[in-house]
């Protein structure tokens, strides 16, 4: 008795097969051709929560490009985290007229990853700023538990921001797998990093219409007019060789809680020095040629001094920096004299009288290092 041959026997098989992985082609076209639509374009992103923290990173976005057509050309961009307290305003404000404008797109909990997509959109040209201010801690590379390099939260920040061309290098920045799968497949399929806001926004989007409109009209004033809180660190002890805080009974939990951020002593292991060379060193390498200066300050570091050898610190990728063109470091004791706890609201941030001071302190320190708006010359 004749048989058929193995390939007559599987051609229904492969046939189901094929419409099978031609339905599964289809769908995964159709799955990332609707998420490019809905959220790589300004379609989604124009309705986004501003409170959230893409929503923010969009608003400060907006808000600087919009002024980058009114400044002049002697502007000076700043990024850091909410450490970075100084008031444009004051500036603007001083007695004598500061030779340069700066301007705040930094955001509080934020870092250098967050800072390279900002200006890679704020700055396309990277020819816009005279030069671009990095306010960091320590020039000395200090690792804590909590790592930069596994913050997810960046990715909720500049998930906006992600092309395609970013996937790959996005994820893999990251050290952990686990989060290396998380911001790969948010910053491939955006509507994963998105189902939190998207759920807020269907249950109330007259309430998130309302604050948007309320946002984009107040929002640049807000930030602009925003004055510090008076409160102080004063009364505050600390006695290093126990460990141990004294606090006034008037600190509330927050002040308690961010001095003792200030007197950990974690173990070090090198990530942070590496996050820094990598995304401090694609900003570097962006402006490489470029007429705008980098410049890292180190600010001023709280209202106690910790002791210099609580850790061993085994890096400093900042002062490597320097070694680049158009690469400055200010002075790093520049700011020392705000190491007191009156000028402290808490641990970590200035309060109303020590950002007056910072303000001042830092409008003068980005004229000693440009020199005069007329006096441009290349380093």
């Amino acid at each position: 008795m004749a048989t058929l041959s193995p390939t007559l026997e599987s051609t229904p098989v492969l046939r189901k097969r094929r419409r099978i992985g031609v339905a599964l082609l289809l769908a995964c076209i159709c799955l990332f051709g609707l998420d490019a639509v809905l959220f790589r374009t300004r379609l989604y992103t124009s309705i986004l929560e501003p409170a959230s923290a893409a929503g923010y990173f969009e608003m400060v976005l907006r808000r600087e490009r919009e002024a980058q057509s009114w400044l002049g050309d002697n502007v000076v961009v700043t990024l850091g985290n909410s450490r970075f307290g100084y008031s444009p305003k004051i500036i603007d404000h001083l007695p004598v007229k500061a030779a340069y404008v700066l301007r705040q797109a930094g955001i509080g909990g934020t870092n250098a990853l967050v800072w390279y997509y900002m200006l890679r959109d704020l700055d396309p040209t990277a020819q816009r700023y005279r030069a671009i201010v990095f306010a960091v801690d320590d020039y000395d590379d200090e690792d804590r538990l909590s790592q930069p390099d596994d913050d997810i939260t960046a990715l909720h920040y500049v998930i906006a921001r992600l092309r395609w061309s970013d996937t790959i290098e996005f994820a893999r920045s990251f050290h952990s797998r686990q989060v290396q799968w998380e911001a790969f497949r948010s910053a491939a399929l955006k509507g994963i990093a998105y189902q939190s806001d998207i759920l807020a926004f269907l249950t109330h989007p007259w309430e998130r219409l309302a604050s948007i409109e309320l946002h984009r009209g107040g929002f640049a004033h807000w930030t602009y007019d925003y004055v510090e809180t008076p409160r102080s660190m004063v009364g505050l002890q600390v006695d290093w060789s126990t460990m141990k805080a004294t606090f006034p009974p008037t600190f509330d939990q927050n002040q308690r809680d961010t001095v003792s951020f200030l007197m950990s002593a974690d173990p070090q292991n090198g990530r942070l020095a590496a996050y820094r060379r990598k995304w401090f060193g694609k900003i570097i390498d962006r402006y490489r040629g470029s007429r705008t200066k980098i410049i890292f300050i180190r600010l001023a570091r709280g209202p106690i001094l910790r002791p210099d050898n609580l850790v061993k610190k085994l890096s400093s990728s900042i002062r490597e920096f320097a070694f680049r063109p158009n690469v400055i470091l200010a002075d790093e004791h520049t700011f020392d004299s705000l190491e007191h706890p009156e000028f402290y609201k808490d641990g970590v941030h200035l309060n109303r009288e020590g950002a007056a001071r910072f303000s001042q302190m830092l409008s003068d320190l980005v004229t000693r290092i440009l020199g005069a708006p007329d006096q441009h010359t290349a380093r």
